[in-house]
C-alpha cells in the first residue's frame, strides 16, 4: 500500500513541469559538484598517484616590466565587467536590472573556477590542434608562460579577464527571460568548454589554425573572444525566443525602450576605456613601445570612425541623432579593430571602424526582420563586427609588422593584406578561421542551449517574466522608491 502511495506521489510530482525542472536542475547541480569534488580530490589528495610530469627545461627569466604591463592590462580588461553590466542594465528594462548584475558577478566567479581547473589547460597548453591536454589546476607547468617572460599566474589573470569577457557577452542577447539556474548551467558550458576548446584552435601553442600554410591571426580576439561570445548569444536568443510582449518592426512594433539609456552609454564608454588593456595589453610586452603606441592609436581611431558612421547613418534614416546606435557603433568599431590592431595603419583603422559602424546597424535590422530578440545588440556588435574585423586583416595589413616579442617587435615574418600587395593568402586564412570558429561555436552552442532548455531552467516561467526577474528571482527591486510596473505597485502597496 505504501509503495503504491509513494509511486503515485512520484508520478504526480513528475507530471508537474515546474517540479521536473527543479528535479533536473538539482540533479545536474549535484552531478557537476560531484565531478568538481572528484577532480579536486584527484589533484590534491593523491599527488603521488596522479602526479603530472614536471615542465621540461628551465623557465625563461621573469621580465618585471612586461609582467607589470600585463597585469595592468589585465586589471583594465577586468574593469570592463563594470561597463558590461551598466551597458546591459541600461539598455534593458528596470525589472531585470538586478538580475543582470547578479548574473554578471556569478558568471565571473564561475569563470574563475573553471578557467583555473581546466579551461586554461584546454586553451593555452599543448596537446593537439584542437585541445590542450595537460596543466589542469595549473599543475606541472613552468613558472613563466612560454617565452613571454611573464609569470604563469600573471598570464592566467590576463587570460581569465578575456574568458570572463566572452562569458559576459553571451548573456547580452538573453536578458529579460533567462532563468538564473539556466544561466549558471550554460555559463559552465561556455567558460569551461566552448570558449577554451575552440579558442585553442587559434591561440593554443599547437592550434590547427596556426599550422595553415598562411597562419590565421587574431591579435586580441575579434574572433576568439567576440565572435565566440556573440555566436553563443545568438544561439541563446533563438533557443529562448523573444520576451513576452515583444512586437517586431515587420509586425507593426519595435524594440522595447531601454530603462536608462544614460547608464547604458556610460557603460559603453567604460568599455572603451577597458579596451586600452584589451588591445595594447595583448602585446604582453612593454618593451614593444612602437607596437603599444600603434595599437592604442588604431583602437582609438576605429572607435571614433565607427561611432561617427553609426551616428550619421542613423540620422540619414530617421532624422534623429540616436544615442543607442552611436554607442553600439563605437563598440562595433572596437570589436572589429581587436583582431587587426597590431598590423594595420591609422588609415586602415579608420576604414575598418567606419565599415563596422554601418554593418552593426544592418545586422540589427536583420535580427529585427528575423524576429530574434536581442535587447542589447550583442549579436550585431560582437559576432557580426567580430567577423568583419577578422576578415579586414586580410585586406588592410600593411606588411610592415610581424609579431610582438618580449624584447620588441619581430619583423622577420610580416603580415600583409590584399590592399597592400599581399594577395589573397591572408584573406583566405582569415576567412577559414572565422568561418570554422563561428560555425563550430554555433553548432555546440545550440546543443548546449537546447540541452539546458530541456531541463526547464533556461527560460523563466511566464508568471515570473510578467512579475519581473528582479523580484521573482532575487526578491528585490532596482528602484524601490518607484513603482515602474504593476507587480511593483502591488508589492509596495502591501497587497498579496
Amino acid at each position: 500500500m505504501r509503495v503504491n502511495t509513494l509511486w503515485k506521489r512520484i508520478t504526480t510530482n513528475l507530471s508537474d513541469p515546474d517540479m521536473r525542472a527543479k528535479v533536473l536542475a538539482l540533479a545536474g547541480g549535484k552531478a557537476i559538484g560531484l565531478i568538481l569534488l572528484l577532480t579536486a580530490m584527484k589533484i590534491f589528495l593523491a599527488p603521488a598517484v596522479f602526479a603530472q610530469a614536471p615542465a621540461s627545461g628551465p623557465s625563461p627569466e621573469v621580465n618585471a616590466i612586461n609582467t607589470a604591463w600585463t597585469l595592468i592590462a589585465a586589471f583594465l580588461v577586468f574593469g570592463m565587467q563594470v561597463g558590461f553590466v551598466m551597458l546591459e542594465a541600461g539598455f534593458a528594462r528596470s525589472r531585470e536590472s538586478i538580475n543582470i548584475l547578479v548574473e554578471g558577478i556569478v558568471d565571473t566567479c564561475i569563470c574563475g573556477v573553471t578557467f583555473w581547473a581546466w579551461g586554461f589547460a584546454f586553451m593555452f597548453e599543448d596537446g593537439s590542434g584542437f585541445i590542450g591536454k595537460h596543466g589542469f589546476f595549473l599543475k606541472g607547468l613552468a613558472d613563466t608562460y612560454g617565452s613571454t617572460g611573464v609569470p604563469l599566474l600573471a598570464f592566467w589573470v590576463f587570460q581569465f579577464a578575456f574568458a570572463d569577457t566572452c562569458s559576459t557577452i553571451t548573456s547580452g542577447a538573453m536578458v529579460g527571460r533567462c532563468g538564473f539556474i539556466g544561466d549558471i548551467l550554460y555559463s559552465i558550458g561556455v567558460t569551461g568548454f566552448i570558449y577554451p576548446i575552440i579558442g585553442h584552435w587559434a591561440w593554443g601553442p599547437d592550434g590547427w589554425l596556426n599550422t595553415l600554410s598562411v597562419p590565421f591571426h587574431d591579435f586580441a580576439g575579434s574572433t576568439v573572444v567576440h565572435t565566440i561570445g556573440g555566436a553563443i548569444s545568438l544561439a541563446g536568443a533563438i533557443a529562448l525566443g523573444p520576451r513576452l510582449g515583444r512586437v517586431f518592426a515587420r509586425d507593426g512594433g519595435g524594440p522595447m525602450l531601454p530603462h536608462n539609456i544614460i547608464l547604458g552609454a556610460v557603460g559603453g564608454l567604460i568599455l572603451w576605456f577597458g579596451w586600452y588593456g584589451f588591445n595594447p595589453g595583448s602585446t604582453l610586452s612593454a618593451l614593444d613601445a612602437q607596437g603599444i603606441g600603434r595599437v592604442s592609436f588604431t583602437t582609438t581611431m576605429a572607435a571614433c570612425s565607427a561611432g561617427l558612421a553609426a551616428l550619421f547613418y542613423a540620422y540619414a534614416r530617421t532624422g534623429k541623432w540616436d544615442l543607442g546606435l552611436t554607442t553600439n557603433g563605437f563598440l562595433a568599431g572596437l570589436v572589429a579593430i581587436t583582431c587587426p590592431c597590431y598590423w594595420v595603419s591609422p588609415t586602415g583603422a579608420f576604414f575598418i571602424g567606419a565599415v563596422a559602424g554601418i554593418v552593426v546597424i544592418w545586422a540589427t535590422d536583420a535580427l529585427e526582420y528575423l524576429r530574434i530578440d536581442d535587447p542589447i545588440g550583442a549579436v550585431p556588435v560582437h559576432m557580426v563586427a567580430g567577423i568583419w574585423g577578422t576578415l579586414s586583416l586580410g585586406l588592410f595589413a600593411t606588411g610592415a609588422y610581424g609579431a610582438p616579442t618580449p624584447t620588441g617587435a619581430d619583423t622577420s615574418a610580416v603580415v600583409k593584406g590584399l590592399f597592400y600587395g599581399g594577395g589573397t593568402g591572408q584573406l583566405v586564412a582569415q576567412a577559414i578561421g572565422s568561418f570554422s570558429i563561428t560555425a563550430a561555436t554555433l553548432v555546440v552552442a545550440f546543443i548546449l542551449m537546447y540541452a539546458v532548455k530541456a531541463t526547464g531552467t533556461l527560460r523563466i516561467s511566464r508568471e515570473g517574466e510578467i512579475e519581473g526577474l528582479d523580484i521573482h528571482e532575487h526578491g528585490m527591486f532596482a528602484y524601490p522608491e518607484f513603482a515602474t510596473h504593476p507587480s511593483e505597485a502591488l508589492h509596495l502597496s502591501g497587497k498579496n
